[in-house]
């Protein structure tokens, strides 16, 4: 064998790269690109960002599983997902932003396919609360119109697909501790001091 069969079967890391891309534009471009992901390092961890054409789909947490939060996404809204970057760095850019206390509110359309009823309801809720506010459960529930609906709310925030970008973690306990978190308790409190200095 020659080298340079050799070097075709294994190519470097560059190349390797170089086709990938090519894969991803050739697919957006064909309109077979259904749902777009990418990883980025934030100081909760890795987040997992993924977009359909309509907006950012999910963000999800290193302890959720990201091959899982993949799966799930090929199984409810298209197998046809493939890791394409470039269709998230507004959003990448965003939350890099957020965590250096440049960006106190995300501007990015939202696909909102995976919240429905009740849970959808809380989800609209949650972009009104503001940056560096905390609501309880009790009061999101009263504000959705169904004050006794407390662990309702609870699990619809354990549920919220677009977690940072979508406040869930502004949402407390009426003594004021953080309660529960789908990133996990030290992922809120580190959101929750970032807000708050």
């Amino acid at each position: 064998m020659t080298a340079n069969v050799f070097d075709q079967l294994n190519p470097d890391a560059a190349t390797l790269d170089r086709l990938h891309r090519q894969l991803e534009h050739a697919a957006d471009d064909d309109g077979v690109l259904d749902i777009a992901y990418r990883t980025i390092d934030s100081p909760v961890g890795p987040l997992l960002l993924a977009a359909t054409n309509v907006g950012l789909v999910r963000v999800a947490f290193d302890v959720e599983g990201h091959d899982d939060v993949l799966t799930r996404l090929a199984q409810t809204v298209s197998p046809r997902i493939l890791r394409a970057p470039d269709r998230l760095d507004t959003v990448a850019r965003q939350l890099d932003e957020y965590f250096a206390k440049r960006r106190t509110a995300f501007e990015v359309p939202v696909d909102l396919r995976l919240a429905a009823g009740f849970r959808r309801s809380v989800i609209e809720h949650l972009r009104a609360i503001g940056y560096g506010r905390r609501e309880s459960y009790a009061s999101v529930a009263a504000a959705v119109g169904n004050p006794r609906a407390v662990r309702a709310v609870g699990s619809a925030c354990a549920h919220n697909p677009l977690p940072v970008v979508i406040p869930c973690h502004r949402v407390v306990r009426s003594d004021g501790s953080p309660g529960q978190y789908v990133g996990g308790p030290q992922a809120k409190s580190t959101l929750l001091s970032l807000e708050a200095a």
